[in-house]
């Protein structure tokens, strides 16, 4: 193969090889890979807790829903945790439901951290990983208001401090 030609079929392969980068880079970064936001009515699911029973989100129709995506080897899942509990025993009254769901962990796990922590709030066991793919969660933590119409209202991913956790439960408590 002369010169000329390898020098044509480097450039074709170069010139292929910068468009896939190019286009995978656009596809990351400029397209939206939300299944759900702000405004969107949240998916209905069905999980069993800890103890076997069922958690539907619809049950919670007229509360806010304070959705919680975590892990327990997720540290600022660890971090903010006991923030949600103390905010959970000032807004459950005021129809404010924590639903906390585990992403693809053990009973054991999720169990002894329960109990580290001292968790009263449900946990929902997400074993299949549906509801988080539902939802388009990707970092953990990530947080998911609903309000009592069942409408998101708000999403946010990270770690949340407790001022932004009361800030929140105010936001979706029922009027």
């Amino acid at each position: 193969m002369s010169k000329k030609k390898r020098l044509v079929m480097r450039t074709a392969i170069l010139l292929l090889l910068l468009s896939a980068i190019g286009y995978t880079l656009y596809a990351n970064f400029f397209t939206s890979k939300e299944l759900v936001g702000e405004g969107d009515q949240a998916p209905d699911f069905v999980l069993k807790d800890l103890e076997g029973n069922e958690v539907r989100l619809s049950d919670y129709k007229g509360k806010g829903v304070f959705l919680n995506f975590w892990g327990t080897w997720c540290e600022p899942c660890e971090r903010e945790m006991p923030y949600m509990e103390n905010q959970y025993k000032v807004f459950k009254d005021q129809g404010v439901e924590i639903l906390a769901v585990n992403i693809q962990e053990t009973n054991v796990a999720v169990e002894r951290f329960k109990n580290k922590h001292q968790l009263t709030f449900p946990i929902p066991m997400d074993r299949t990983d549906q509801v988080r793919q539902a939802y388009g969660v990707v970092p953990l933590p990530t947080t998911i208001l609903i309000d009592e119409n069942g409408e998101i209202v708000k999403k946010d991913s990270g770690q949340l401090t407790e001022a932004k956790i009361k800030e929140y439960m105010e936001m979706i408590k029922p009027k």
